[in-house]
């Protein structure tokens, strides 16, 4: 584990409150951590109703597969996460482990075993001890908490340097719910739907179609609109849960008006985890945020500032304070959309650096080599062909994400 906190992490995990219908509960098994807990169980009242969203990778881990079979009978009782080893490329052995899982942890509840979720997340290609992780479900189960959400949060973690989570409440029809998450995810982060993992729940009584139109797409705003290195994991799982517990009336359908306050809460919701994953990527000193506008649509937009965000020569130069705006030139070039060079402009901090294919007249690079030496690093980019906007958001490349990937498994 990390020896040090990212110098972008908020200073405290927030207070998330008392969420009705769900209790939490961690456990320490052994499976690769020394001293610190790596079993996160989520217990979730009868008639919860759950979306996810899933890496799309084509090498996915044995829980990403379980999940996605169940997942269309819309309904969950429990969630079990464990950390260390990702249960990925290990074979029928990783399957076994998961359905083993889920039926431990069914029995204890009373419920099916299709109503039970299984993450797993760390090493690549190593074999999950499944039988720690049913030994410790029952302690888990017996010690269940409605307040325990940091401790969730944190055992979860890998090369996290900090526990990530997020809250926010609003009305329907007058009556107050609640949206609680949290996340982890720290490097092979390009979601794509890194190794990461969030979990959401409110208390609000959607139905499963319902959740899953809003999930997709608080999804692209959020976890789709963050990178970190580039790369997307094998067992990226995003979950929704809502319980029910909250007495509005029946909402039918993602587009009912009365869901605007809610779905502005869950993409805020959201959108907080993502940063914060990229506030705690891998060896990151600088949090940055790449606006594009003028794009010829929202799809060309995001694409266009990920390939910025993606680009190690961009986030190299972020790295040392370079204001070697070239660089992001050369990224909108190679993004595949419609570009044109001499309608480009580019601002840094605030400062318009090149417009209609070249630098502004008298440009001084002073201002924007001090703002790229801050911790808040902001990037402009008008393609100046159309009207698509988006946002996205990635950290500079250091010495330190080799550090930390090079001894990984050590």
């Amino acid at each position: 584990m990390p020896d040090s906190i990212s110098p972008l992490a908020p200073t405290r995990f927030p207070d998330l409150p008392a969420l009705a219908g769900v209790t939490l509960a961690t456990a320490h098994c052994g499976i690769r951590y020394k001293g610190r807990t790596d079993l996160m169980l989520a217990l979730l009242d009868p008639g919860t109703t759950v979306a996810g969203v899933f890496t799309r990778s084509l090498t996915p881990g044995a829980p990403v597969d379980w999940c996605r079979r169940i997942l269309p009978h819309g309904k969950a009782r429990a969630i079990v996460v464990n950390s260390g080893i990702a249960n990925v490329f290990t074979g029928a052995q990783g399957r076994r482990v998961v359905e083993d899982t889920a039926k431990a942890a069914a029995q204890l509840i009373g419920c099916s075993p299709r109503e039970v979720y299984v993450s797993s997340t760390g090493v690549i290609g190593e074999a999950l001890p499944g039988e720690k992780i049913a030994a410790a479900l029952p302690g888990a189960f017996a010690a269940a908490s409605a307040a325990a959400w940091g401790e969730a949060a944190r055992a979860i973690m890998t090369t996290d340097t900090f526990a990530k989570g997020a809250t926010r409440q609003v009305t329907i029809d007058g009556v107050t719910v609640t949206i609680n998450g949290f996340a982890k995810g720290s490097g092979m982060i390009a979601p794509d739907m890194a190794t990461m993992l969030a979990y959401v729940f409110t208390d609000a009584a959607l139905p499963a179609a319902v959740l899953q139109a809003l999930l997709k797409s608080a999804n692209e705003r959020a976890f789709n609109s963050i990178t970190v290195d580039g790369d997307t994991s094998t067992s990226d799982t995003v979950l929704l849960c809502a319980t029910h517990k909250a007495k509005h009336k029946r909402v039918a359908a993602a587009g009912d008006p009365r869901l605007a306050a809610f779905r502005r809460a869950l993409d805020a919701v959201m959108i907080d985890l993502a940063q914060q994953i990229v506030r705690d990527g891998e060896g990151a000193q600088k949090f940055v945020t790449i606006r594009v506008s003028g794009a010829a649509s929202a799809r060309a937009a995001r694409r266009i500032g990920l390939a910025i965000g993606n680009s190690p020569l961009v986030k190299t130069a972020l790295a040392a304070g370079d204001a070697n705006w070239g660089r992001i030139v050369m990224a909108v070039g190679k993004a595949g959309e419609k570009a044109d060079r001499d309608r480009l402009g580019i601002s840094v901090g605030g400062v318009r650096i090149a417009e209609k294919g070249g630098p502004v007249a008298g440009y001084d690079e002073a201002p924007v080599a001090r703002h790229m030496a801050g911790r808040e690093i902001e990037i402009d980019i008008d393609i100046g062909i159309g009207k698509g906007r988006a946002e996205v958001w990635t950290c500079d490349l250091t010495h330190r994400y080799i550090d930390i990937n090079g001894s990984y498994r050590s």
